[in-house]
């Protein structure tokens, strides 16, 4: 391995583990502020968590646009984050060992990836027909912002209206407040910082290897900004938190495709999604395939294991996503 490479390749791992690491400090930061405050924990997974486990992909969307005028790896990061975030839902399965993680989610997740599939429905048009714009900015834009807003007070009521309510702990004081929030903001300030120095490594990467803006975006920094998303996950889960922790990544999956949004008003070149490879609409695809799946299995609630591991729906994810990496690394730009 040359130097440039060596190096490059030390800057990318430095990146993962600040990730990890901050992702990990944030999923306890935020159970300790829905105990003080008495939050429901599936409403902290979908909203608090997922906005801020989502930063790194937000900071490297801007700086691909911004920084590296590079809107294949802004829209490949984002998307490609999606089909990880789908992906890591069967480690989650995995974990559980008695039944499905199905039969025991709430139903109120439907909702998070019902809206995740109407998004990624108008990303994944956008991204085949050349949308209408507004200045530089595509109509899907304003579109994306407000079924995002929508989905989150949606889900919002649904918790309140289904969901028991959670009384504040006792003996929480003025001080562990304070310090909880001091750890959540902190580690979300690392997350930030790691994320906005990504893109450039692996911009730089890509060239070294020879590899297409397209793949490193959807596979490689896609897998690198959803460490806080599996860092969450994981804690939640020895938390016994299983919805925070479904709630996490579907409500991740929705600020993720929010955050093409934010990519589009800063890249002033003109419409971003017009500017993607077609490339990006397998991976929207492939998205939709597999929310598509959660849905069944949320519906359907299977029992049975295959090979007494995973569901088969689980299987499906698994099928799906190795199969769009693969069409993305022969197919990308």
């Amino acid at each position: 391995m040359n130097m440039p490479l060596l190096w490059l390749s030390l800057q990318f791992a430095i990146c993962a583990l600040l990730i990890a690491r901050a992702g990990f400090v944030l999923s306890r930061s935020a159970d300790a502020l829905a105990e003080a405050y008495g939050w429901g924990r599936g409403w902290v997974g979908v909203a608090l968590l997922a906005t801020v486990t989502s930063l790194p992909e937000l900071a490297s969307g801007i700086s691909a646009v911004v920084l590296v005028q590079a809107p294949n790896l802004a829209v490949g990061n984002a998307l490609g984050a999606c089909v990880v975030n789908l992906a890591f839902l069967v480690v989650v399965d995995v974990s559980q060992r008695q039944q499905p993680m199905y039969r025991e989610a709430s139903a109120s997740h439907l909702l998070s990836a019902a809206f995740g599939v109407v998004m990624m429905g108008f990303v994944a048009m956008s991204l085949v027909i050349r949308a209408p714009a507004v200045l530089h900015v595509g109509l899907y834009s304003p579109l994306l912002l407000g079924l995002y807003l929508l989905a989150l007070r949606s889900v919002h009521t649904h918790e309140r209206d289904h969901a028991a309510q959670v009384s504040p702990r006792a003996g929480s004081t003025a001080e562990h407040q304070r310090r909880a929030w001091r750890h959540f903001i902190l580690a979300a300030l690392v997350v930030l910082a790691a994320g906005t120095w990504l893109p450039q490594v692996a911009d730089a990467l890509a060239g070294e290897l020879g590899l297409s803006r397209t793949f490193v975006g959807t596979v490689f920094m896609a897998v690198v900004t959803t460490l806080p998303e599996m860092a969450v996950t994981v804690a939640a889960l020895r938390l016994g938190a299983l919805d925070m922790a479904i709630g996490n990544l579907l409500g991740s999956n929705m600020f993720n495709v929010f955050i093409l949004a934010v990519d589009d008003a800063f890249y002033t070149r003109g419409p971003l999604l017009a500017d993607a490879g077609p490339a990006h609409a397998g991976t929207a695809a492939t998205a939709l395939v597999m929310m598509g799946l959660v849905i069944i299995g949320l519906v359907m609630r299977p029992r049975g294991h295959v090979l007494r591991v995973l569901s088969w729906i689980s299987v499906g994810l698994v099928a799906a996503y190795v199969i769009n990496a693969t069409l993305v690394y022969l197919g990308g730009t």
